[in-house]
């Protein structure tokens, strides 16, 4: 498997939406980047927050992109054009409508499940080898509800159960960073808040 370089934190720009689901993934890399003792700063080459840190003495690109969801793909190939790095050492943290919270997933390639950030990103590197980390956020049973769910802000119980899958997440990543997927995944994936 090859290794790790970026990890790009999906979510919408602006404080309207920086406490809603949708922004699941962009909470994962700002929480990294202040446990790595850095901050994300603005990069107008990245369209994007930006931040190089090491973690367990591997060095990651830290990327929240501050286009809208569904223009993701832009600053993400912006940062691998810019550092040559493949599809497949980028690891994507993004929200999950089909897991609960309080679960996350790694997944290796794949579609876009319907996800327009991750929609935006295949079609801007012309590839779906990236990796994922699905951070679940729920379903609202309906799907004409889902983008005035995914766009709210969860409740005190589903935020504190998110944020403890978060934590884990964390916990996991020097495993994924030193290419030990399957231990990370098994870890990952037994774990319940």
């Amino acid at each position: 498997m090859p290794q790790v370089k970026a990890i790009i934190g999906l979510g919408n720009p602006g404080a309207d939406y920086a406490a809603t689901r949708h922004n699941a993934g962009a909470w994962l890399v700002e929480i990294l980047a202040r446990q790595a003792g850095s901050e994300l700063r603005p990069e107008k080459k990245f369209l994007g927050l930006y931040a190089k840190v090491s973690l367990d003495g591997h060095e990651l690109h830290l990327l929240e992109p501050t286009t809208y969801m569904n223009r993701s793909g832009a600053a993400v190939a912006a940062l691998c054009q810019f550092y040559k790095i493949a599809p497949d050492e980028l690891l994507v943290a993004h929200d999950e409508l089909d897991i609960p919270p309080g679960t996350a997933r790694y997944k290796q390639a794949g579609g876009h499940g319907g996800h327009n950030g991750l929609r935006d990103i295949i079609s801007a590197l012309g590839d779906k080898a990236f990796n994922r980390l699905r951070i679940g956020i729920g379903h609202p049973g309906d799907a004409r509800q889902v983008t005035q769910y995914v766009l709210g802000r969860p409740g005190k119980a589903e935020l504190a159960d998110i944020g403890a899958v978060l934590d884990e997440c964390l916990a996991t990543l020097p495993l994924v960073v030193a290419g030990e997927w399957a231990q990370a995944m098994n870890r990952l994936h037994s774990f319940k808040p």
